[in-house]
């Protein structure tokens, strides 16, 4: 939201100081990007501060900054964390403003037509257009953003060109003035002003802008003249700032150019009667006379109303880009600057990216195949790779266990941030014999509950963990199984009732997602550890053993019967690490002590995970839980929303989705 004290100065409001290794890191980043670096990678351990690092460096370049991450809770997180950072300054969320999205899509095996469905979030809608204006005005901004900044957005030259300035004593025609704002997208509401409307009470014009829902724009005329320009708070009425000028941007992020509305018009018409030719001299009549029932649909209601449901897969046309051109994104919002692109967790973050566009293609091209959109709805779509990198202008990779492709484009240029102020150690390493492996555990297991501690056992195939799993409860273990059916909520309260004590271990196939940061874990058992295989390789042992690297005595078994590769740089790293961090504790005199994490008890009340358990397993005759279950959870999804508690507005949406889907199965 705007501040109207902030300044065009980034500057950090902590008092916190670097420790450790931190002071380095800044000094190094900051000055390779002052010398002209375009590509860096921070390698920095679970747990050494890598984000008040790249805040430090943030402030000492001046550069305005996007920091993507993989997905939209970590963006919330990190959005937080920068919005403490930096209170002085623009720090601004941009991730999709859908709490649940269904993409249209069609599946020709069983003929099977599936509309486009989602539910739009009016507050990070509100959010994204708060992130377009401070970009656009030239502010130093910082974006966070999920992968979604990737994908289409409005035109920099169309977002600029529909503003209004206004200022005081101007002579203003009232009429057109009223125009050029429904021409921005806002709407007039004599009774509710909310973001993107307005009202007009006698000399006075309110706006209330699309882009913040704390203030509100207060017009007085005199005659046709300004008076005054008011900010005004929309709760109290209290007047907050008082300006000379004032720019009334766009009220909502998609702005139609009406200028060239019947080039685009007429373009997209030509477009359907070559692709109803092509059906038709493939004796393809289904199709065609699909596509054009549709595209005529479409246009009359852009003719009309300026608008059509999936508006955007006419976007190449609209925009007058030609077949092929890159679609405008937030990206081109930095162009005209240097600026520095953050890429967090990029060992998980850049395979999505480099991912994306192949699976929106393919999704669409079947919808193109078969005359549900216009072959130029392909060109409504996330950058590609290559695009992608030709947009960056300085950027920093950060992981702890970076890919070969960062580290190549950054010519091996890795600054290390290996050190933890809290001086916790990565974890000791051992490897057993695979002979009596599963009697070894259960004397650790024993060990381990007689100290309180828990445990994570990572097992290669679904038949072991059920087997493992099956034999723990018969050896009277508290133990829970967790695989990739599971569903959110499960899981969630699977490692949260893990933190409580409710279990005492936790088998895995995959225990490498976000969300198994658990400091009560000291003992992660590794089976068939010198196996070749992606969970195996040295990056994903590392990513493993960092499962218990939040704990004073965290300790990895590995099973094996020899020391593959992998393992052994696997090793040498971890206990690289561990030499540098003890020696600066012994330095500094420090003793390591377990993470102190709150338990979160807020995920759900036993009631409400009754109602989540019954509609699982809904079928046609007990429909009335699954929709029970998603009207709760919808409820509690935008009341957390409109409270900016948008990690827990996230899990909720992801729940939502998980129980259309399973009802869907279970009714096909």
């Amino acid at each position: 939201m705007i501040n109207f004290q902030k300044d065009n100065k980034l500057k950090l409001t902590t008092n916190m100081k670097p420790l450790a290794d931190q002071a380095n890191a800044i000094e190094q980043l900051s000055n390779n990007i002052k010398k002209g670096v375009k590509s860096q990678v921070l390698l920095g351990a679970t747990g050494t501060g890598k984000t008040f690092t790249i805040a430090n460096v943030i402030e000492k370049t001046q550069l305005k900054t996007l920091i993507i991450v993989h997905n939209k809770t970590l963006a919330a997180q990190l959005y937080g964390e920068f919005k403490e950072l930096f209170k002085e300054n623009n720090v601004e969320y941009y991730v999709s403003y859908f709490d649940f999205y269904q993409p249209e899509s069609y599946i020709p095996k069983s003929d099977l037509y599936i509309e486009k469905s989602a539910s739009r979030n009016d507050d990070i809608e509100m959010m994204r257009l708060s992130t377009i204006n401070s970009l656009a005005t030239g502010s130093k901004t910082i974006v966070v953003a999920s992968v979604a900044a990737i994908y289409a957005s409005v035109s920099p030259n169309d977002f600029n060109e529909y503003k209004i300035l206004i200022k005081k004593n101007q002579k203003v025609n009232f009429k057109a003035f009223q125009y050029n704002l429904v021409r921005l997208q806002y709407t007039r509401n004599d009774i509710e002003l909310k973001p993107g409307t307005f009202r007009l009470k006698g000399d006075v014009l309110e706006i209330a802008p699309g882009n913040t829902n704390l203030y509100v724009i207060r017009i007085s005329f005199f005659g046709d003249e300004i008076e005054s320009i008011d900010s005004v708070d929309l709760l109290t009425g209290k007047k907050i700032k008082s300006f000379n000028e004032y720019v009334i941007a766009p009220a909502n992020e998609y702005i139609m150019n009406d200028h060239n509305i019947d080039v685009s018009l007429n373009r997209i018409k030509e477009e359907m009667i070559e692709r109803v030719k092509f059906f038709k001299l493939n004796n393809k009549l289904l199709e065609a006379q699909r596509i054009e029932q549709r595209t005529k649909h479409d246009l009359e209601s852009m003719k009309e109303l300026g608008y059509c449901n999936g508006i955007e897969n006419y976007s190449r046309h609209l925009e007058l880009r030609e077949e092929g051109e890159t679609p405008y994104t937030i990206f081109d919002f930095f162009k005209n600057d240097e600026w520095l692109l953050v890429i967090d967790e990029s060992h998980m973050t850049i395979p999505q990216i480099r991912g994306m566009y192949n699976t929106d293609r393919s999704r669409k091209s079947t919808l193109v195949d078969y005359g549900f959109r216009l072959p130029s709805s392909l060109d409504n779509r996330p950058l590609n790779f290559e695009e992608f990198n030709q947009k960056i202008s300085h950027v920093i990779y950060c992981s702890a266990t970076p890919n070969d492709y960062e580290i190549e484009q950054s010519n091996n240029l890795i600054v290390q941030q290996i050190v933890r102020p809290t001086g916790l150690l990565d974890p000791t390493l051992e490897i057993r014999p695979t002979k009596y492996q599963v009697d070894d555990l259960v004397d650790e297991l024993n060990k381990q509950i007689k100290k309180d501690e828990r445990t994570f056992i990572t097992v290669l195939t679904i038949k072991m963990a059920e087997a493992l799993t099956q034999h723990l409860k018969e050896q009277n273990f508290k133990v829970a199984y967790i695989h990739n059916e599971l569903k959110t909520l499960q899981r969630a309260k699977i490692i949260n009732d893990l933190r409580k004590g409710k279990y005492d271990v936790v088998v895995g196939i995959n225990l490498l997602r976000e969300g198994l940061d658990v400091p009560e874990v000291s003992l992660v058992c590794i089976f068939d550890a010198d196996k070749p295989g992606f969970f195996r390789n040295d990056k994903a042992l590392i990513q493993t053993f960092g499962r218990a690297a939040r704990n004073e005595h965290g300790h990895v078994i590995m099973y094996a019967d020899k020391i593959t590769e992998d393992m052994q740089r696997a090793i040498d790293e971890t206990e690289r690490r561990r030499k540098i961090q003890i020696e600066y504790n012994k330095k500094h005199n420090i003793t390591p002590h377990t993470v102190k994490k709150d338990i979160r008890d807020d995920l759900m009340s036993d009631e409400e995970y009754k109602i989540m358990e019954a509609a699982y397993q809904s079928n046609k005759k007990d429909s009335k839980k699954q929709t029970k279950a998603i009207s709760m959870l919808k409820k509690e999804m935008l009341e957390a929303a409109k409270n900016q508690q948008y990690e827990r507005a996230a899990y909720l949406r992801d729940l939502i989705m998980e129980i259309d889907s399973e009802y869907l199965k279970n009714n096909k």
